[in-house]
Parts: structure tokens; sequence; C-alpha cells
């Protein structure tokens, strides 16, 4: 099965569908996105190029069964489309947070929380946007 995301306005992924791929197959019998789009557009009453191809298996640029990550993140509601990119990628955490395009994941600006160790079943990090600081907690016994 194909998975399309269904973009309304400002890009953002309104919904998402499974195509079964034959209906995706060109003259030469090759899987075509553009033949899925026209496809889901003729079934869908939605403009072909506001759909577009998104892979179940592709989070945060790493394909969780070894194959090639496709479009950085498997789409969801809400997501947002970047076409200079060609990335899916979820809503902003924090106002101080950038975008890294290589895994279509946010981050802080001062990079990861640090790694907590054996602290791991205690305590946790979370992010202080005031201080721009990652802020260890305890968690509640």
């Amino acid at each position: 099965m194909a998975h399309f995301a269904k973009l309304g306005s400002n890009s953002k992924v309104i919904s998402v569908l499974t195509l079964d791929n034959k209906n995706m197959l060109n003259a030469d019998g090759v899987e075509d996105e553009s033949v899925g789009q026209y496809y889901l557009e003729q079934h869908n009453n939605w403009p072909a190029q506001m759909w577009i191809q998104t892979s179940y298996n592709t989070s945060g640029g790493i394909h969780k069964l070894g194959g090639t990550p496709f479009r950085g993140n498997y789409a969801g509601i809400g997501s947002t489309w970047d076409e200079d990119n060609n990335i899916f990628y979820g809503k902003k955490p924090f106002a101080s947070w950038v975008l890294n395009t290589t895994d279509a994941l946010w981050h802080s600006p001062i990079g990861d929380a640090p790694d907590l160790g054996a602290e791991s079943e205690t305590h946790l990090y979370k992010w202080n946007e005031s201080n721009k600081s990652w802020d260890k907690t305890t968690l509640a016994p």
C-alpha cells in the first residue's frame, strides 16, 4: 500500500489516505507518484498537486526497516509539507527550536538534552524555553 498526504492551505496535512499500488502504475508498469496523484484527484475531487506521497516507515530521516528514508517523516494530520526540502515535519515544539532539514526534526538551539545515564529511571530533562536550557527534574515515585 502507498500512502498519500492530502494538503490543505499553507501546506498543512489535513488527511492521509492509503492507495493500492496498482493504482500508481504508469504505462510501463512502474509505480509513479504522479499516476497516484491523478488517481486520487479523480476519486477524491482534490487537485493532484495537493496529494504528496509519504512513507509509513520513515521517521526522523530514518527508514525503520532499513530501507531508503522518504521525505523525512511519515505525514500525519497537522504536519507540514516543505516542498523546497522535500520533507514532512511536525509542529514546532518551542519558539526557539530550529528545524534540521536533514532529519526533518526540530532541535533545541543548544543541542540535545544531556545523557542521564543511570539516573534515567529517576530523572528526566525538560526544555525550559524561558532560559533556553535543559532542566533536570525528578520523576515522581
